[in-house]
């Protein structure tokens, strides 16, 4: 799995840092999501998945080939 995030439709919500905290971050001047991790490990796919899913803004791009 691969992610991307689009720091310009972030909305600060923080659903991404809540469900996969290995994975996201959120900036502290601005609370925009900061990507720890491009390639997560197998075991933080479901987190990271659910993370996408209920992202406000759609800022969380999956692709499942790494």
């Amino acid at each position: 799995m691969k992610i991307a995030v689009d720091e310009d439709k972030c909305c600060g919500a923080g659903q991404c840092v809540l469900l996969a905290p290995d994975v996201f971050d959120q900036r502290d001047e601005d609370g925009i999501v900061v990507l720890l991790q491009e390639l997560p490990e197998a075991e933080q796919h479901e987190a990271v998945r659910e993370a996408a899913a209920v992202c406000p803004a759609a800022a969380i791009e999956l692709s499942e080939e790494a």
